[in-house]
């Protein structure tokens, strides 16, 4: 016969294939005298059983298995994902299952409230996380309610994002899922315990995260929490970083969750007592022993008594590696085919695929090495198939070196005869850092490519407290949770432009528009954001709204009805006057941000290449005037870029801009008249000359004396040290820079700050 439900206390770790990640570890901490709330899990055969029952399992599994052998078809995906959460809703839950439920339910108490949340197949395991992919339910009260809640975390095993997870894990199988039927804990304050720092794979300290209320603002990034870190030998208190909270979530009669705005004393106040930081760290100390690694444990207190409600691995600790490569096996130079400036770095071998356009990007089969003219945004997801990128144009800030370094992929632009040079089928190495491909394999034991998580060579990259704040900058979702996981104050420059094109599948957002989809547009453009700003809370991702430019915009699906030719594209339509023309667009992306902003107020608006005041005022109007405008707490920037930022930043503080970022890139072509993507001028394009250096200084002197902040997101200070310092000593608040280039430029800041203080000290001496 088969068994539908379990108790928690029948349950344990090795029934992780029926009760998911969650219910089992429920089960495991229950068992272990742990204390947990009460609760039972529907496990994953009475949801399999019930699509038998409903006639859907078949169709299930069929439409499921074609869908996730290509995940990169959005449309295909989206459409799949809506069919098979239909399939589940219409099969619904069988009478007898129904009756078996709310027995047990009701064994729980009368009406009691209840958190209701999925366990599926594979969830909270060392290898594969699924966090917040799933449905979760609080202060669920009442028969029909329980019922409904458990087919809205059945139809979540559907999202689009599970299932293009599940492929990317190789988990082609049929999914199933289970359900946790839990007591609610009325929690006065919540939150989450590593036993391990995540941020930088320390295991001799715990981290807990408190906030007030439900812990749902705390896992989602709703508020700024306080951060305990306690030492495990000794179990010793290092360190407190009280929090800023807006508010609290609380359950309220009806099966309802209510937000409660704090006043400012309750919004700073400290959460927890030292002596119940140490508590809870003893309960996580116990934990750990008994999984016998490292887990994120999810906790609440209630009238004095505290709960543990899960406990999962921790899935983003890095390992231990070498810092330096193998070196080549002795032997004959090979043949020097191509040379260009090394964009980003990593060597990679493949056979090489020659494509003029995007259109042709379906030619390439994964581990190619992908050599074109040029690469604009739409390229995106074919980068993501090859081993390499080679370029004829384009220079260190281009699309193509900067897509290529996000993802990990090495890069050469500004080859200039690549696409000559070189002949499809032919075998070749591509060195990302020196500039050079050559013919052949790689012939040495060197890891074939580089990527976000990999290293770089030299000391790790450590969280000691700096004054400069280190940000990252980032263009796309995929990689999110990973460069969170590293000592990042934030992300400091997000590209929208980049994630548009590729949430949008290279169709231009009018096309899209004009297709009827409006809905389509939000809702792909929310799920993207939304797995950034989620990965990084309660740090701040400041979004720059998309910065079209007429050339690259051109060639996406569409994009010559409403794009016009222009001979200097990078001085032309784009940015904010772009808003100023074309309002209905700027409202969209401002509803996309107030849509995203209502779950996670980390995010904060930054628009680019404003050249006048009366723009910039236009775009500020156009922002109170929409949803986004009654956000409290959002920061508004500029980016500084165009020169004459330089003298107007008292206007622009005046009218409500809390900070500048300097972009280098763009401030360094115009300083000096160069453009940024001519291989043919790259020898020109420096961003320490000695004009650009100082138009910056001034900006910064500038913002200081304005009382706003500046940031700068350029490309210099993750290649070069000396530019960081100079950024450092000239009193910039801080720094964006790549993900692979975070250790280093937190290394930089952290001498120059000692170097200034132990200064300032032999001076205070004399």
């Amino acid at each position: 016969m088969t068994r539908s439900i379990a108790w928690f206390e029948d349950l344990s770790k090795q029934e992780v294939g029926t009760a998911g990640g969650k219910g089992a570890n429920l089960g495991e901490l229950t068992a272990a005298g742990l204390p947990v709330p009460r609760g039972f899990v529907v496990l994953a055969e009475g949801y399999l059983a019930a699509m038998d029952a409903g006639g859907v399992r078949d169709e299930l599994r069929q439409v499921f298995q074609e869908v996730s052998r290509d995940v990169d078809d959005s449309a295909a995906l989206a459409a799949a994902g809506d069919r098979l959460r239909a399939l589940v809703r219409s099969a619904g839950v069988p009478s007898e299952l129904r009756t078996e439920i709310l027995d047990a339910y009701q064994q729980l108490g009368v009406e009691v409230a209840v958190a209701v949340r999925s366990s599926a197949i594979g969830e909270d395991t060392a290898g594969t996380s699924f966090a917040g992919m799933h449905e979760s339910f609080a202060n669920v009260v009442g028969d029909d309610a329980v019922v409904e809640r458990l087919v809205d975390c059945w139809a979540s095993l559907y999202g689009e994002r599970v299932i293009a997870y599940r492929a990317s894990q190789g988990l082609h199988d049929e999914p199933s899922i289970a359900v946790v039927v839990q007591e609610l804990v009325h929690s006065e304050r919540a939150g989450v315990l590593f036993t391990a720092d995540p941020s930088t794979s320390d295991r001799t300290r715990i981290v807990i995260e408190a906030a007030l209320g439900l812990g749902e603002v705390v896992v989602s990034g709703q508020v700024e929490p306080d951060t305990y870190i306690v030492e495990k030998d000794g179990l010793q208190l290092a360190s407190v970083r009280v929090g800023h909270q807006t508010h609290r979530l609380d359950g309220v009669p009806g099966g309802t969750v209510a937000r409660i705005d704090l006043t400012d004393e309750l919004a700073d106040a400290q959460v927890l007592a030292d002596e119940e930081v140490l508590d809870l760290a003893r309960l996580g100390v116990q934990v750990e022993a008994h999984y016998g690694g490292p887990q994120d444990v999810e906790w609440a207190i209630e009238g004095g008594r505290t709960y543990l409600v899960q406990s999962r691995p921790i899935t983003t600790l890095s390992s231990e590696v070498d810092g330096a490569a193998a070196a080549p096996d002795a032997g004959p130079e090979p043949q020097v085919l191509v040379e260009g400036l090394g964009a980003s770095p990593g060597i990679a071998s493949g056979v090489v695929r020659v494509l003029q356009g995007p259109g042709d990007g379906h030619l390439l089969e994964a581990g190619e090495v992908l050599v074109a003219p040029m690469t604009n945004p739409d390229w995106v997801p074919t980068i993501r198939r090859a081993a390499a990128v080679v370029t004829d144009g384009g220079g260190m800030t281009c699309h193509a070196a900067i897509v290529s370094r996000e993802l990990g992929v090495p890069c050469i632009v500004g080859a200039r005869t690549a696409t000559a040079d070189l002949t499809d089928g032919e075998l070749v190495t591509v060195d990302g850092s020196t500039g050079i491909v050559r013919a052949g394999a790689i012939e040495s034991s060197q890891p074939a490519v580089t990527g976000i998580s990999d290293r770089p060579a030299g000391p790790e990259p450590t969280g000691e407290p700096l004054a400069t704040r280190i940000y990252v900058n980032l263009a796309m979702a995929d990689h999110a949770e990973e460069v969170a996981a590293h000592p990042v104050d934030g992300v400091g420059l997000l590209r929208a432009e980049f994630m548009l094109t590729d949430a949008l599948s290279g169709v231009h957002p009018r096309e899209l528009l004009a297709r009827g989809g409006r809905a389509d547009f939000l809702e792909r453009m929310s799920a993207s954001l939304l797995r950034i700003t989620r990965a990084f809370a309660p740090r701040p991702v400041v979004y720059r709204t998309t910065d079209f430019r007429t050339n690259e915009f051109r060639g996406l699906e569409g994009g010559e009805q409403f794009e016009p030719h222009e001979e200097n594209p990078m001085i032309g339509y784009r940015g904010c006057f772009r808003y100023v023309r074309e309002p209905d667009l700027f409202e969209l992306e401002l509803e996309l941000l107030a849509r995203v902003r209502e779950e996670t107020p980390n995010l904060h608006l930054m628009i680019p290449f404003v050249r006048t005041a009366w723009e910039l005022e236009a775009c500020l109007e156009a922002v109170d005037a929409s949803p986004l405008g009654h956000h409290r707490g959002m920061h508004r920037w500029v980016m500084a870029e165009v020169p004459s930022v330089v003298y107007r930043i008292p206007e622009y503080a005046a009218m409500g801009i809390d900070g500048v970022s300097i972009g280098s890139n763009d401030l360094t072509q115009l300083m000096l008249g160069v453009d940024r993507d001519s291989a043919v001028c790259a020898e020109l394009f420096d961003e320490s000359d000695a004009a650009v250096l100082d138009a910056i200084a001034q900006i910064i002197r500038a913002a200081k004396a304005a009382g706003i902040t500046s940031s700068l997101c350029g490309q210099a200070p993750s290649n070069k040290p000396e530019f960081a310092e100079h950024l450092v000593r000239l009193g910039i608040d801080s720094i964006s820079v790549n993900p692979d280039a975070i250790g280093a430029a937190r290394r930089v800041v952290g001498e120059v700050e000692r170097r200034i203080l132990l200064d300032a000290a032999r001076h205070d001496g004399t």
